[in-house]
């Protein structure tokens, strides 16, 4: 099964590594270390047309990326939940 992140974006959800709320989790010093080390080594993908709201890290046969989504974290949990997406 996949889950759609926006803007075209869908990953397999056995592929997701963890769904975080940017707001909340940017307040930490090591979250926004993770993030910038993650987009200076190119691994952060813009799933959003928007603000993001959240972000979702996979991990692909040990390749990491990082998902800017402009959907709430409490949102695509629901939806990674769900056998219907």
């Amino acid at each position: 099964m996949y889950l759609h992140l926006g803007k075209g974006t869908v990953v397999p959800k056995k592929d997701i590594v963890g769904i975080f709320d940017l707001d909340i989790t940017s307040q930490s010093h090591l979250t926004r270390k993770f993030l910038r080390q993650s987009e200076q080594a190119g691994e952060v993908v813009n799933a959003a047309e928007d603000l993001p709201k959240s972000f979702v890290v996979c991990c692909e046969k040990w390749k990491k990326s990082v998902i800017l989504s402009q959907m709430a974290a409490s949102t695509l949990l629901k939806r990674s939940e769900s056998d219907l997406v």
